[in-house]
Protein backbone atom coordinates (compact mmCIF):
# COMPACT_ATOMS: atom_id res chain seq x y z
CA UNK A 1 0.00 0.00 0.00
CA UNK A 2 1.39 3.40 -1.18
CA UNK A 3 2.37 5.78 1.99
CA UNK A 4 -0.31 8.90 1.80
CA UNK A 5 1.60 11.99 3.07
CA UNK A 6 -0.13 14.21 5.42
CA UNK A 7 -0.88 17.69 3.73
CA UNK A 8 1.95 19.45 5.29
CA UNK A 9 4.21 17.62 4.10
CA UNK A 10 3.47 18.13 -0.02
CA UNK A 11 2.72 22.27 0.74
CA UNK A 12 4.71 22.92 -2.21
CA UNK A 13 2.84 20.49 -4.35
CA UNK A 14 -0.59 21.61 -3.18
CA UNK A 15 0.21 24.84 -4.39
CA UNK A 16 1.60 24.25 -7.85
CA UNK A 17 -1.55 21.18 -8.57
CA UNK A 18 -4.16 24.39 -7.25
CA UNK A 19 -2.53 26.85 -9.00
CA UNK A 20 -2.53 24.77 -12.89
CA UNK A 21 -6.10 23.64 -11.83
CA UNK A 22 -7.08 27.32 -11.93
CA UNK A 23 -5.88 28.38 -14.33
CA UNK A 24 -7.76 26.02 -16.88
CA UNK A 25 -11.15 26.11 -13.93
CA UNK A 26 -11.02 29.63 -13.03
CA UNK A 27 -14.20 31.58 -12.66
CA UNK A 28 -15.22 34.30 -14.42
CA UNK A 29 -16.26 36.92 -12.21
CA UNK A 30 -16.68 40.80 -13.09
CA UNK A 31 -14.49 41.92 -10.91
CA UNK A 32 -11.73 39.55 -11.57
CA UNK A 33 -8.70 39.69 -14.08
CA UNK A 34 -8.18 36.57 -15.63
CA UNK A 35 -4.87 33.99 -14.98
CA UNK A 36 -2.24 35.58 -16.25
CA UNK A 37 -3.81 38.54 -16.94
CA UNK A 38 -1.70 40.81 -14.47
CA UNK A 39 -3.60 41.94 -11.19
CA UNK A 40 -7.26 43.27 -10.73
CA UNK A 41 -8.40 46.87 -10.07
CA UNK A 42 -8.08 47.65 -6.36
CA UNK A 43 -11.24 49.49 -6.51
CA UNK A 44 -12.98 46.50 -8.20
CA UNK A 45 -11.37 43.93 -5.78
CA UNK A 46 -12.58 46.38 -2.98
CA UNK A 47 -16.12 47.07 -3.54
CA UNK A 48 -16.54 43.06 -4.69
CA UNK A 49 -15.28 41.91 -1.19
CA UNK A 50 -17.52 44.33 0.93
CA UNK A 51 -20.29 43.08 -1.00
CA UNK A 52 -19.25 39.58 -0.70
CA UNK A 53 -19.25 39.49 3.03
CA UNK A 54 -21.81 37.23 3.99
CA UNK A 55 -23.75 37.92 0.80
CA UNK A 56 -23.25 35.01 -2.02
CA UNK A 57 -21.56 35.79 -5.07
CA UNK A 58 -25.05 35.59 -7.25
CA UNK A 59 -26.71 38.15 -5.44
CA UNK A 60 -23.51 40.67 -6.03
CA UNK A 61 -23.01 40.69 -9.44
CA UNK A 62 -26.30 42.90 -10.12
CA UNK A 63 -25.25 45.19 -7.52
CA UNK A 64 -21.57 45.56 -8.55
CA UNK A 65 -22.37 46.39 -12.01
CA UNK A 66 -24.80 48.96 -10.92
CA UNK A 67 -22.51 50.45 -8.35
CA UNK A 68 -19.59 50.51 -10.89
CA UNK A 69 -21.63 52.23 -13.43
CA UNK A 70 -22.66 55.22 -11.62
CA UNK A 71 -19.17 55.29 -9.00
CA UNK A 72 -16.57 53.95 -11.40
CA UNK A 73 -14.12 54.42 -8.71
CA UNK A 74 -13.12 56.17 -5.13
CA UNK A 75 -13.84 59.89 -6.36
CA UNK A 76 -17.26 59.31 -7.70
CA UNK A 77 -18.07 56.73 -4.81
CA UNK A 78 -16.26 59.59 -2.16
CA UNK A 79 -18.29 62.53 -3.86
CA UNK A 80 -21.88 60.42 -3.33
CA UNK A 81 -24.83 61.29 -1.80
CA UNK A 82 -25.51 58.90 1.27
CA UNK A 83 -28.76 58.66 0.36
CA UNK A 84 -27.97 57.35 -3.35
CA UNK A 85 -25.53 55.11 -2.36
CA UNK A 86 -27.99 53.54 0.27
CA UNK A 87 -30.87 53.55 -1.93
CA UNK A 88 -28.19 51.47 -4.46
CA UNK A 89 -27.46 49.15 -1.79
CA UNK A 90 -30.96 48.17 -0.88
CA UNK A 91 -31.75 44.45 -0.83
CA UNK A 92 -27.73 43.65 -0.64
CA UNK A 93 -28.53 43.34 3.50
CA UNK A 94 -25.73 44.06 6.38
CA UNK A 95 -26.47 47.78 5.32
CA UNK A 96 -23.39 48.98 8.07
CA UNK A 97 -21.06 47.87 4.90
CA UNK A 98 -22.50 50.74 2.95
CA UNK A 99 -21.91 53.14 5.48
CA UNK A 100 -18.69 52.10 5.93
CA UNK A 101 -18.19 51.90 2.28
CA UNK A 102 -18.81 55.67 1.98
CA UNK A 103 -16.42 56.34 4.73
CA UNK A 104 -13.43 53.85 2.92
CA UNK A 105 -14.01 56.00 -0.13
CA UNK A 106 -13.91 59.56 1.36
CA UNK A 107 -10.90 58.01 3.31
CA UNK A 108 -8.97 56.74 0.39
CA UNK A 109 -10.03 59.62 -1.67
CA UNK A 110 -8.75 62.63 0.75
CA UNK A 111 -5.75 60.48 2.47
CA UNK A 112 -4.52 58.34 -0.17
CA UNK A 113 -5.21 60.42 -3.45
CA UNK A 114 -7.90 58.05 -4.42
CA UNK A 115 -5.30 54.84 -4.20
CA UNK A 116 -5.58 51.91 -2.25
CA UNK A 117 -2.96 51.35 -0.15
CA UNK A 118 -1.17 47.89 -0.94
CA UNK A 119 -0.37 46.41 2.86
CA UNK A 120 -2.81 44.40 4.88
CA UNK A 121 -1.54 46.62 7.58
CA UNK A 122 -2.17 49.77 5.74
CA UNK A 123 -5.55 48.92 4.85
CA UNK A 124 -6.87 47.44 8.42
CA UNK A 125 -6.63 51.47 9.08
CA UNK A 126 -9.52 51.64 6.63
CA UNK A 127 -13.42 51.91 7.50
CA UNK A 128 -15.02 48.68 6.90
CA UNK A 129 -11.96 46.68 6.05
CA UNK A 130 -11.23 43.84 8.53
CA UNK A 131 -8.29 41.11 8.35
CA UNK A 132 -9.80 38.59 5.77
CA UNK A 133 -10.84 41.85 3.25
CA UNK A 134 -7.05 43.45 4.19
CA UNK A 135 -5.46 39.66 3.09
CA UNK A 136 -7.42 39.63 0.26
CA UNK A 137 -7.44 43.05 -1.62
CA UNK A 138 -3.27 42.49 -0.30
CA UNK A 139 -2.99 39.48 -2.18
CA UNK A 140 -5.49 40.25 -5.28
CA UNK A 141 -4.88 43.83 -6.48
CA UNK A 142 -1.72 43.93 -5.05
CA UNK A 143 0.20 40.65 -5.64
CA UNK A 144 1.34 40.73 -1.81
CA UNK A 145 1.93 37.57 -0.34
CA UNK A 146 -0.85 37.10 2.54
CA UNK A 147 -3.39 34.58 3.97
CA UNK A 148 -6.52 34.32 2.87
CA UNK A 149 -9.01 32.76 4.69
CA UNK A 150 -12.92 33.37 4.19
CA UNK A 151 -15.78 30.27 4.85
CA UNK A 152 -15.08 28.62 1.46
CA UNK A 153 -11.24 28.38 2.46
CA UNK A 154 -12.02 27.01 6.12
CA UNK A 155 -14.18 24.18 4.39
CA UNK A 156 -11.39 23.20 1.71
CA UNK A 157 -8.30 23.60 4.63
CA UNK A 158 -10.03 22.40 7.50
CA UNK A 159 -10.78 18.77 4.98
CA UNK A 160 -7.11 18.85 3.73
CA UNK A 161 -5.66 19.07 7.37
CA UNK A 162 -8.31 16.80 9.05
CA UNK A 163 -8.85 19.81 11.82
CA UNK A 164 -11.50 18.11 14.02
CA UNK A 165 -11.35 21.36 16.24
CA UNK A 166 -14.64 23.05 16.15
CA UNK A 167 -15.49 26.32 14.39
CA UNK A 168 -15.01 29.08 15.96
CA UNK A 169 -12.42 27.55 18.02
CA UNK A 170 -10.45 26.05 14.84
CA UNK A 171 -9.89 29.31 13.16
CA UNK A 172 -6.40 30.10 14.07
CA UNK A 173 -5.51 26.49 13.51
CA UNK A 174 -6.89 26.60 9.96
CA UNK A 175 -5.13 30.39 9.09
CA UNK A 176 -1.53 28.68 10.01
CA UNK A 177 -2.61 25.43 7.71
CA UNK A 178 -3.16 27.83 4.95
CA UNK A 179 -0.19 29.92 5.86
CA UNK A 180 1.97 26.74 5.52
CA UNK A 181 0.62 26.04 2.08
CA UNK A 182 0.42 29.78 0.29
CA UNK A 183 3.45 30.54 -2.08
CA UNK A 184 4.91 33.52 -2.14
CA UNK A 185 4.45 34.01 -5.59
CA UNK A 186 0.54 33.81 -6.95
CA UNK A 187 -0.76 34.37 -3.48
CA UNK A 188 -4.22 35.90 -5.00
CA UNK A 189 -4.73 33.25 -7.92
CA UNK A 190 -4.00 30.74 -4.84
CA UNK A 191 -6.58 32.76 -2.82
CA UNK A 192 -9.20 32.92 -5.21
CA UNK A 193 -8.35 29.16 -6.58
CA UNK A 194 -9.33 27.99 -2.86
CA UNK A 195 -12.25 29.81 -2.75
CA UNK A 196 -13.24 28.79 -6.00
CA UNK A 197 -12.43 25.20 -5.19
CA UNK A 198 -14.90 25.70 -1.58
CA UNK A 199 -17.13 27.25 -3.75
CA UNK A 200 -17.43 24.37 -6.60
CA UNK A 201 -15.78 20.70 -5.81
CA UNK A 202 -15.34 21.02 -2.30
CA UNK A 203 -19.12 21.78 -1.63
CA UNK A 204 -20.63 21.76 1.78
CA UNK A 205 -22.64 19.04 0.99
CA UNK A 206 -21.00 15.75 -1.14
CA UNK A 207 -18.12 17.07 -2.12
CA UNK A 208 -16.20 16.12 -5.93
CA UNK A 209 -13.66 14.60 -4.06
CA UNK A 210 -12.58 12.27 -7.42
CA UNK A 211 -12.11 15.93 -9.54
CA UNK A 212 -10.51 17.50 -6.85
CA UNK A 213 -6.85 18.92 -7.86
CA UNK A 214 -5.91 18.42 -4.28
CA UNK A 215 -7.30 14.76 -3.43
CA UNK A 216 -3.39 13.02 -3.76
CA UNK A 217 -3.02 15.43 -0.44
CA UNK A 218 -6.52 15.64 1.66
CA UNK A 219 -6.44 14.05 5.04
CA UNK A 220 -10.06 14.38 4.82
CA UNK A 221 -10.48 11.83 1.62
CA UNK A 222 -8.00 9.59 3.24
CA UNK A 223 -10.16 9.52 6.27
CA UNK A 224 -13.22 9.11 4.42
CA UNK A 225 -15.07 11.49 5.91
CA UNK A 226 -14.98 14.93 4.46
CA UNK A 227 -18.22 16.05 5.31
CA UNK A 228 -17.64 15.97 8.60
CA UNK A 229 -14.99 18.80 8.23
CA UNK A 230 -15.36 21.54 9.33
CA UNK A 231 -17.03 20.68 12.63
CA UNK A 232 -18.96 23.26 14.11
CA UNK A 233 -19.95 24.05 17.59
CA UNK A 234 -23.95 24.34 17.10
CA UNK A 235 -25.49 27.55 17.31
CA UNK A 236 -28.26 28.48 19.85
CA UNK A 237 -31.66 29.66 18.33
CA UNK A 238 -32.52 33.26 17.76
CA UNK A 239 -34.72 35.44 19.26
CA UNK A 240 -37.93 36.12 17.88
CA UNK A 241 -39.04 39.56 18.09
CA UNK A 242 -42.57 41.01 16.72
CA UNK A 243 -43.63 44.16 15.51
CA UNK A 244 -46.15 46.22 13.59
CA UNK A 245 -45.31 47.84 10.06
CA UNK A 246 -47.45 50.63 9.40
CA UNK A 247 -48.46 52.02 5.86
CA UNK A 248 -50.29 55.62 5.30
CA UNK A 249 -51.50 56.29 1.78
CA UNK A 250 -53.05 58.81 0.04
CA UNK A 251 -53.79 59.82 -3.57
CA UNK A 252 -51.04 56.95 -4.82
CA UNK A 253 -48.71 57.78 -2.25
CA UNK A 254 -47.54 56.41 0.66
CA UNK A 255 -45.61 57.62 3.55
CA UNK A 256 -42.48 56.87 4.62
CA UNK A 257 -40.27 58.03 6.99
CA UNK A 258 -36.03 57.91 7.29
CA UNK A 259 -34.99 56.05 9.74
CA UNK A 260 -32.27 56.79 12.50
CA UNK A 261 -28.65 57.19 11.50
CA UNK A 262 -27.44 55.04 13.92
CA UNK A 263 -28.85 51.19 14.80
CA UNK A 264 -30.45 48.69 12.35
CA UNK A 265 -30.96 49.72 9.10
CA UNK A 266 -29.82 53.72 10.04
CA UNK A 267 -30.69 55.99 7.75
CA UNK A 268 -32.11 54.02 5.36
CA UNK A 269 -36.26 55.05 3.98
CA UNK A 270 -38.77 52.40 5.81
CA UNK A 271 -42.15 52.32 6.38
CA UNK A 272 -43.42 53.67 10.06
CA UNK A 273 -43.01 50.98 12.28
CA UNK A 274 -43.76 50.62 16.06
CA UNK A 275 -40.12 50.92 17.42
CA UNK A 276 -39.46 47.05 17.66
CA UNK A 277 -35.42 45.82 18.40
CA UNK A 278 -33.21 43.20 18.18
CA UNK A 279 -34.06 43.27 21.92
CA UNK A 280 -37.48 44.54 22.10
CA UNK A 281 -40.48 43.66 20.35
CA UNK A 282 -42.81 46.80 19.15
CA UNK A 283 -45.17 48.35 21.42
CA UNK A 284 -48.37 48.06 18.58
CA UNK A 285 -49.01 52.15 19.10
CA UNK A 286 -49.24 53.34 15.70
CA UNK A 287 -47.25 56.47 14.42
CA UNK A 288 -50.60 58.82 14.50
CA UNK A 289 -54.02 58.60 15.25
CA UNK A 290 -56.21 56.83 12.21
CA UNK A 291 -58.76 54.80 11.56
CA UNK A 292 -55.81 51.75 10.74
CA UNK A 293 -57.20 48.06 9.44
CA UNK A 294 -55.35 45.22 10.42
CA UNK A 295 -54.24 42.49 7.33
CA UNK A 296 -54.22 39.05 7.52
CA UNK A 297 -50.87 39.13 5.75
CA UNK A 298 -47.58 38.90 7.66
CA UNK A 299 -44.31 39.33 6.98
CA UNK A 300 -41.16 37.18 8.58
CA UNK A 301 -37.69 38.41 8.03
CA UNK A 302 -34.49 36.96 9.51
CA UNK A 303 -31.74 39.36 11.27
CA UNK A 304 -28.25 38.22 11.86
CA UNK A 305 -29.11 37.31 15.63
CA UNK A 306 -32.95 37.59 15.58
CA UNK A 307 -35.64 36.65 13.65
CA UNK A 308 -38.70 39.10 13.71
CA UNK A 309 -42.44 38.81 12.66
CA UNK A 310 -44.81 41.99 11.56
CA UNK A 311 -48.34 42.63 11.45
CA UNK A 312 -49.37 45.05 8.95
CA UNK A 313 -51.33 48.02 9.57
CA UNK A 314 -53.33 50.17 7.21
CA UNK A 315 -54.75 53.52 6.43
CA UNK A 316 -55.82 56.08 4.27
CA UNK A 317 -54.63 59.62 4.71
CA UNK A 318 -57.42 62.89 4.44
CA UNK A 319 -56.43 64.91 1.43
CA UNK A 320 -55.69 68.39 2.41
CA UNK A 321 -54.48 67.09 6.09
CA UNK A 322 -51.24 67.78 7.62
CA UNK A 323 -49.13 65.43 6.68
CA UNK A 324 -48.10 62.24 9.43
CA UNK A 325 -45.17 63.02 10.76
CA UNK A 326 -41.56 63.80 9.52
CA UNK A 327 -41.60 62.19 6.65
CA UNK A 328 -42.34 62.18 2.57
CA UNK A 329 -44.87 61.09 0.23
CA UNK A 330 -43.80 58.24 -2.14
CA UNK A 331 -45.50 57.81 -5.30
CA UNK A 332 -46.58 54.33 -5.42
CA UNK A 333 -45.52 53.74 -9.10
CA UNK A 334 -42.03 54.62 -8.19
CA UNK A 335 -42.06 52.59 -5.23
CA UNK A 336 -38.93 50.13 -6.14
CA UNK A 337 -36.91 53.12 -6.44
CA UNK A 338 -37.22 54.18 -2.96
CA UNK A 339 -34.53 52.18 -1.68
CA UNK A 340 -36.27 49.99 0.74
CA UNK A 341 -34.75 47.58 3.08
CA UNK A 342 -35.95 44.18 2.18
CA UNK A 343 -37.95 43.81 5.04
CA UNK A 344 -39.63 46.85 4.42
CA UNK A 345 -39.89 46.10 0.71
CA UNK A 346 -41.69 42.44 1.71
CA UNK A 347 -44.05 44.31 3.81
CA UNK A 348 -45.09 46.91 0.80
CA UNK A 349 -45.51 43.52 -1.59
CA UNK A 350 -47.82 42.24 1.17
CA UNK A 351 -50.19 45.59 1.28
CA UNK A 352 -49.68 45.97 -2.48
CA UNK A 353 -51.20 42.35 -3.12
CA UNK A 354 -53.38 41.69 -0.28
CA UNK A 355 -56.81 43.43 -1.87
CA UNK A 356 -57.20 44.42 1.63
CA UNK A 357 -56.33 48.26 1.27
CA UNK A 358 -58.59 50.69 2.52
Amino acid sequence: MPVVQHAIDKSGDIAQALLAHYDLHARTLPWRTPPGHGFANPYHVWLSEIMLQQTTVAAVGTYFHKFTQIWPDFAALAAADDADVMAAWAGLGYYARARNLLKCARVVSLEHAGRLPETEAALLKLPGIGPYTAAAISAIAFGQRAVVVDANVERVVSRLFAISMPLPQSKPRIRDAMDSITPDGRAGDFAQAMMDLGAGICSVRAPSCPLCPLAFACDAKRLGNAEAYPAKTPKAAKPQRTGTVYWIERDGHVWLVRRDNKGLLAGMRALPDDQWTARLDGHATPPVPAKWQKLSARVSHVFTHFSLLLDIAVTSWPAGADDPNAGEWWPLKSLDKAGLPTLFRKAAEAVMNAGERV
